[in-house]
């Protein structure tokens, strides 16, 4: 059966009269039967084609708990369910979500080149951990110049600390941080406060506890193999019922819950020799949504293999994502502050490297990588800057940290406001993780409320095992304790201490010069120049647009840089990250052409 753009199938959905339809995807069972509430009695579903099973009942009302039965003696949630308030292993509660009252209608989606994005933990971000504490932050937001906020996976997972990324119930909103009307009032405020909204999905594995799903079909492979197990079935057999789980879970966030834009996590652990791709699949029919509803929406993805075949569009046997993350800018940034060349950073040369990525968007585009010891990557050409998010930080490059340390706590207050700029003033889409505004110092530690004890103390040892040449650093955080996910709370009273203050001006400053600025605000990679001196750690960026010309002079090094401006063009200084003004050492005086820069600094001219 085919999805439908304009309402889902799965599940339970009600129609107007209050009737329950049932549809459910279980080829493996010869019998299901609905149980309701506390009553055990059975209602059986109907066998239909291709392993689903169909029932229209007036029995099971809205608000009522229920169970699917299998071969009469299984019992599981649904896995369509949109409600799972009594946990992973509890029942499934029957709700609607096309009934909110949405006061949007006025709202239009963006450009993705105006977006700047906020990448938001729900249970960390607010001393609440809801989406109300989120809410109550949207007027801070707007302030800062925040286009769009990206929140980390709410699909159901066990217990109430967790990333998002062991949901295991993709159509279900974590119950902990507000469920489904709490997310829907929290889009309908985002949009009223003129700001879009980003989820993370999750469509390459879920998590290992609560899991329904191998209890039903095939919705596992043991052909591809990932990081955390089978892989998810989407060209195996049994495989179109899978395709068409994902599909509809996609539209159902955009068509119900007005989300702007969905971030797909980790796409490259998504295997599927398809003649057509899951992502093609999904770019489609969210395509037919947007000519149904007249709204735009995006599709972003999470990608390490620098193949831009994900970004091409369909026209061009692309998979049609509008944008990519670009893990590799974020390397070579923190290689070039000084992060040491280990692990995967061993492939960076720093300033180097990052301005090829300014250039190029991939360092590597084709040039033979030491740490994966093969040549990997493709040219970017043809694709303008608003197909890559770049970012200093975010949730995998600090909380994927042995402790958890923000940035902050690892370079300098000079730095930071370096490392802000490099992401604000380039051609690409950027992307600030909570907090770093104001130089929050609250780690964001790796945590989880699973309740399988013997999951828990897996969890402990690999997470020991992982980072056992560090103990002379300490041991590793526990994920399972509650301290673990308070201590990565943000911290908010640090905002009134005069240090945070200062650097959340500044970022509130460089958000509104690249918004006014037409060079700036320009994706055109073709319109830029940048040139990398090794020997001094200095780097130039040029970039224009229209008649506007910007021109940004940065210094990595530990000491006082010189650098050369044009004699014959009058530059106007508009910001110098090493004035007092944000907690800086002063500015040099510039001695007619020659600019002498401040270590770890900045300045950024326009004409």
């Amino acid at each position: 059966m085919p999805v439908k753009t304009s309402r889902r199938t799965l599940g339970v959905t009600f129609d107007s009269s209050g009737t329950a339809s049932i549809r459910l995807w279980a080829p493996r069972a010869k019998a299901v039967a609905l149980l309701r509430g506390q009553d055990d009695t059975p209602e059986l579903l109907h066998q239909q084609p291709y392993g689903y099973w169909q029932l229209t009942t007036d029995t099971l009302r809205e608000g009522d708990v229920y169970r699917f039965q299998i071969d009469g003696k299984t019992t599981v949630p649904d896995p369509a369910s949109l409600d799972q308030s009594g946990g992973v292993h509890g029942p499934s509660r029957a709700r609607t979500v096309e009934g909110f009252n949405w006061t949007d209608s006025a709202w239009v989606n963006p450009k993705l080149q105006d977006y700047i994005f906020y990448e938001i933990h729900t249970g960390t971000f607010s001393p609440a951990g809801t989406f109300q504490g989120i809410q109550e932050k949207l007027p801070y937001l707007r302030a800062l110049g925040i286009t769009a906020i990206e929140i980390m996976p709410v699909a159901q997972f066990p217990g109430d600390r967790n990333w998002g990324y062991d949901g295991v119930f993709p159509f279900a909103v974590q119950a902990s941080y507000g469920g489904a009307e709490g997310l829907q009032k929290l889009v309908d405020a985002c949009h009223a406060h003129g700001i879009a909204v980003v989820l993370d999905v999750v469509y390459n594995h879920f998590g290992p506890e609560g899991n329904c799903l191998p209890a039903l079909g095939q919705y596992f492979t043991e052909k591809y193999k990932t990081p955390w197990g089978n892989a998810i079935n989407f060209d195996d057999a049994g495989c179109d019922a899978v395709r068409n789980y994902f599909v509809e879970n996609a539209l159902m966030w955009f068509r119900d819950f007005h989300i702007d834009a969905l971030r797909l996590d980790a796409v490259h652990a998504i295997r599927d020799f398809s003649p057509k791709h899951i992502l093609r699949a999904i770019r489609e029919h969210v395509e037919q949504l947007m000519i149904e509803t007249g709204r735009q929406y995006y599709l972003i993805v999470e990608l390490d293999l620098n193949d831009t075949r994900f970004i091409d569009p369909l026209d061009r046997q692309g998979y049609g994502m509008d944008a990519q993350w670009v893990d590799e800018f974020h390397h070579a940034l923190r290689v070039a502050a000084g992060q040491p060349a280990t692990g995967y950073y061993s492939d960076f040369k720093g300033i180097t490297h990052l301005a090829k990525s300014y250039r190029d968007a991939y360092v590597y585009d084709g040039m033979y990588s030491e740490h994966r010891q093969r040549s990997f990557g493709v040219k970017t050409n043809g694709h303008s800057g608003d197909r890559f998010v770049v970012f200093s930080q975010n949730h995998d490059q600090v909380g994927n940290r042995m402790l958890g340390e923000r940035t902050s706590s690892l370079v300098s207050f000079e730095m930071l406001k370096l490392l802000a700029a490099n992401t604000l003033v380039s051609p690409f889409l950027p992307l600030l993780f909570m907090g770093e505004e104001y130089a929050e110092t609250n780690p964001f530690l790796y945590f989880v409320s699973h309740e399988d004890k013997a999951l828990i103390e897996a969890v402990r040892k690999g997470r020991k095992a992982e980072f056992a040449a560090f103990h002379d650093e300490g041991e590793a955080p526990d994920p399972q304790a509650s301290g673990t996910f308070q201590q990565s709370k943000l911290e908010w009273s640090r905002l009134q201490e005069p240090r945070h203050q200062t650097m959340f001006t500044f970022y509130q400053t460089l958000i509104a010069i690249r918004k006014r600025s037409a060079a700036l605000r320009c994706t055109n990679r073709n319109q830029l120049t940048v040139t990398a001196q090794e020997e001094t750690q200095t780097l130039r960026l040029d970039r224009w647009c229209d008649q506007e010309h910007a021109l940004c002079l940065m210094n990595f090094s530990s000491v006082p840089q010189t650098m050369s401006l044009e004699s014959d063009v009058r530059w106007r200084r508009v910001l110098d990250s090493a004035d007092t003004e944000w907690g800086g050492p002063g500015s040099l005086a510039q001695t007619g052409d020659q600019v002498t820069l401040q270590p770890e600094s900045f300045i950024l001219y326009t004409r």
